[in-house]
């Protein structure tokens, strides 16, 4: 089989209507973590921090409402602007990679990865909601 580790995957393909960030937090290495201490999760192939972005999904056929974009980076990554008067921010994810995996009820569930994250390109190139 030539498909090995995590699938790459256009992010139309996976929010055909877009999506919404609402929060970026670091990803908990559970096994490191003990006695109340929280350690950061490190990426295996880079050593790279783990960050977990959480997205909402507005397509009223998205099996999940809700899901974390994963991203491995030095620093945090910074979620674009809210949309004006709205608690909303448009993302788009670069490098966007999934991971089937069969979760302990045993229901298919996806893995989401990317390697970084943009505001969505406007018309012209730029993007939406920047000014020029």
């Amino acid at each position: 089989m030539a498909i090995k580790g995590a699938i790459p995957v256009a992010f139309g393909d996976v929010f055909p209507v877009g999506a919404y960030a609402t929060k970026v937090e670091p990803v908990s290495d559970f096994e490191a973590s003990k006695g109340g201490v929280q350690v950061q999760a490190r990426d295996k192939a880079t050593g790279l921090p783990m960050w977990a972005v959480t997205v909402s999904d507005p397509d009223p056929e998205a099996r999940e409402g809700s899901i974390k974009v994963k991203i491995p980076a030095s620093v945090m990554p910074v979620l674009p602007d809210e949309l004006p008067g709205l608690p909303f921010r448009p993302v788009e994810f670069e490098g966007l990679t999934v991971t089937p995996w069969v979760n302990g009820a045993g229901r298919l569930a996806y893995s989401f990865r990317a390697a970084g994250l943009r505001a969505p390109m406007g018309v012209g190139g730029k993007a939406a909601g920047k000014a020029a």
